[in-house]
């Protein structure tokens, strides 16, 4: 018997794939992301590093009465203005639940092309909650 690979686009992965508990958190997850988020509000953090791995500029956005975080074009001019190199994005769910919604995968997808198109490499995209944050990376989503 022969087994086929089915052909076609590939399956995502499983949201639990990509989550890290908090007491495996990197240090620019624990101590400096993390303390930024509100429990109540969706906020939306945007860290750009040099060459480096300096912090250069960190952006961070409210969300609307919508629970929404639109990133306003000022907010990318002033960290591309500042000659970085790469990318953190990072936003919490109030809601306790990790998993990335199809808004938070294009908005990702959408982050990714405008930052290639300026040679940055958008490194990771962290969903935080209490017990921890969901990697778009380490779920191989980017």
């Amino acid at each position: 018997m022969t087994l086929y690979e089915p052909v076609g686009k590939m399956p995502e992965p499983e949201a639990s794939a990509g989550f890290v508990p908090s007491h495996s958190e990197d240090a620019v997850a624990q101590q400096l992301l993390r303390p930024l988020f509100d429990a109540d509000r969706e906020t939306l953090l945007i860290a750009g590093f040099d060459a480096f791995d300096r912090l250069v500029r960190l952006e961070r956005i409210e969300g609307d009465a919508t629970g929404r975080c639109i990133v306003p074009p000022r907010c990318w001019r002033a960290l591309l203005d500042r000659g970085i190199a790469t990318v953190i994005m990072a936003h919490n769910h109030p809601s306790g639940v990790a998993s990335p919604s199809d808004a938070d995968i294009d908005a990702t997808q959408e982050a990714a092309l405008l930052l290639r198109a300026f040679d940055i490499d958008l490194v990771d995209h962290l969903i935080f909650v209490e017990l921890g944050h969901f990697s778009f990376r380490t779920a191989e989503m980017l």
